[in-house]
């Protein structure tokens, strides 16, 4: 009983032959995240260790289509939730209460609702969305188009499209529903105003909502997963008109799924990277694509890239 309500103390420094295997032992990661995120956030990682270890905060999207953001605010407060109003995302708020409510708005974290607002669809374009899994950023692309434009999406699951179907009818948003593999040929010449990649990947940006999920990963998926991502992303490039918008995202921190993606895309197709949003500014690499880290105020760690056709 002693044991259940005391905490044990953290392990002494000198029991180990370097910091890696110290911080993976006290934080309860796999050294090669630890030794990755070192690298790459370099004084913040321990915070992001820490924090990947408390829970994750909440967030829901609104469906701006059927109400306002700040009529959801005003609900959610009045049903005794706590809420406030995304820094980023003018139809995300983080609650601790985030439950779906009818296609009103669904369970959606911040950082997955960034990729969108860095793709910025506006009503009257025809925009993609390739590997649109249940559909989170369907719907929150479907909505800001507001009834005008065109949302096509892509996916290879049969389980995961009835559900997307059914979020859809849901949410009263409307869009074209193609199964199959985004490497595949499935939309022969058709061009978009913006096209998303939202690519299957690692997920290690999202070890802290998924605690469980650290010690599945290895230290190659990311290598694995590239040659997947980058055959979405070169497909997903043929259907971008010029001057138009090609986002890729990832739930993965991991360089190998994104920079080294994102340049080895650029070093050989008519593309450049493109404007993001002044809120992202302290989220910026030194590419300029935004980098949100795991842990940090409870977000999970996303990877976006916006590209766009040279005319």
């Amino acid at each position: 009983r002693n044991f259940l309500r005391q905490r044990p103390p953290p392990p002494a420094r000198d029991q180990f032959a370097g910091d890696e295997e110290f911080l993976a032992t006290r934080y309860s990661l796999p050294t090669w995240i630890v030794r990755q995120w070192r690298e790459l956030f370099g004084e913040r990682s321990e915070a992001m260790f820490a924090g990947v270890n408390e829970p994750a905060t909440a967030a829901v999207v609104v469906n701006v289509r059927k109400i306002e953001p700040s009529r959801a605010l005003e609900q959610l407060h009045a049903s005794g939730a706590q809420a406030r109003p995304s820094r980023f995302v003018a139809e995300s708020i983080v609650t601790d209460r985030a439950r779906d409510n009818d296609g009103w708005w669904w369970t959606q974290s911040e950082s997955s609702a960034m990729v969108v607002d860095v793709l910025l669809p506006q009503p009257g374009e025809a925009i993609l969305d390739l590997c649109s899994g249940r559909g989170n950023k369907a719907l929150q692309i479907g909505a800001r188009l507001g009834g005008e434009g065109s949302l096509t999406c892509v996916e290879r699951d049969p389980a995961k499209v009835a559900a997307l179907q059914r979020r859809l009818e849901g949410a009263e948003l409307s869009a074209a529903i193609v199964t199959g593999d985004a490497t595949a040929d499935l939309l022969e010449q058709r061009q978009f105003d913006r096209v998303l990649v939202d690519a299957p990947c690692s997920g290690v940006g999202i070890i802290g909502r998924h605690p469980e999920a650290r010690w599945k990963k290895q230290s190659t998926d990311g290598e694995r997963l590239a040659v997947t991502q980058r055959a979405v992303l070169e497909r997903a490039a043929r259907h971008v008109h010029r001057g138009g918008v090609l986002v890729y995202a990832v739930c993965s921190t991991d360089p190998r799924e994104t920079t080294e993606v994102v340049e080895g895309f650029l070093a050989h197709e008519n593309f450049e990277r493109g404007l993001i949003p002044a809120a992202y500014e302290a989220h910026l690499t030194d590419a300029n694509d935004v980098l949100i880290a795991p842990g940090i105020e409870g977000r999970d760690g996303f990877y976006i890239a916006r590209l766009e056709r040279r005319l």
